[in-house]
């Protein structure tokens, strides 16, 4: 029974930061597919989404309204990111363009240490921290919070991008980006959006990790890394596959933490990815998915 219940509870750990991977993972894949880049600065978005949600609360405000604000905050920086700095270089190479990205990430970093300090801070949980047992195992509320969350992202980004007009003019950018010039959509203002909507999708995961692990200004670094694995890992051109791929790795992480060490976490993460990259360069599962976001 207690291998059952540490079990059940390794589960749950690799769910819960899975979740969290995806959302940022989401934001790797449509940044990806409309303009060619690989935002490296996705995980400070998650960093920032935290970090003024704590501020805003702390200062009095409601938490869901304070959780509202600075998701629409974290878009219009991003939104700014990618007028600033994207825009301009649009025609440069990649990798300068993803010089670019690290660059702002430690811009973001530094812009953080200024306002918050290097203090961790934390945030209260959205319902509560009363522990859920199930077999033995310890289930947190705010951990529901992460895995539904982060479904009903994924839903709502199928929504968005196979129901809606705006959506399905993202999307023709991604299949044929000349096709979609041609039809009169304007994949400049595609990437405007995909940036800012990323940005937003970052700042969320950032928002409820918070009341888990706290919030800090270096937290974005690893949370951008580990959402960039399992984008990868997933398919960078599937955003149902790059949230596989981050369901894949929390699960992987979590298992490696409980049975080996923590200290062996993160080089599993980076194995499991260059046993990917050598075996299947495109993604476990794009050949399932093909080419969409």
């Amino acid at each position: 029974m207690e291998s059952l219940s540490q079990l059940m509870q390794l589960l749950f750990s690799g769910l819960t930061i899975g979740s969290i991977y995806a959302l940022i993972a989401i934001g790797f894949v449509i940044t990806y597919n409309i303009t060619g880049v690989l935002n490296f600065a996705q995980g400070e978005f998650a960093m920032l989404g935290a970090l003024l949600t704590i501020s805003m609360s702390s200062a009095g405000l409601p938490l869901y309204l304070a959780v509202i604000v600075a998701i629409l905050i974290v878009m219009m920086v991003g939104g700014l990111f990618e007028r600033a700095a994207i825009y301009p270089a649009r025609k440069s190479s990649v990798a300068t363009l993803i010089i670019i990205t690290i660059g702002v990430s430690f811009v973001f970093r530094g812009a953080a240490i200024f306002i918050w300090g290097t203090q961790p801070h934390s945030l209260t949980p959205f319902s509560g921290n009363t522990p859920i047992r199930i077999f033995e195992a310890v289930l947190l509320p705010q951990s529901l919070w992460a895995v539904g969350i982060s479904l009903a992202a994924l839903a709502g980004m199928y929504y968005f991008f196979n129901k809606t007009y705006t959506g399905k003019a993202v999307t023709a950018c991604v299949m044929n980006r000349f096709a979609a010039q041609l039809m009169g959509i304007k994949p400049e203002k595609m990437s405007f959006l995909s940036i800012s909507l990323s940005a937003g999708l970052g700042a969320l995961a950032g928002i409820i990790i918070a009341p888990i692990s706290g919030a800090s200004y270096q937290m974005g670094l690893m949370l951008g890394m580990k959402a960039f694995i399992a984008a990868v890992i997933g398919g960078l051109t599937n955003a149902p596959a790059a949230v596989l791929g981050a369901f894949l790795i929390g699960i992987i992480e979590a298992f490696s933490e409980g049975y080996l060490s923590s200290g062996y976490k993160d080089a599993v993460s980076f194995a499991v990815l260059l046993l990917v990259l050598f075996f299947m360069p495109n993604g476990l599962f794009s050949k399932k998915s093909g080419k969409r976001v």
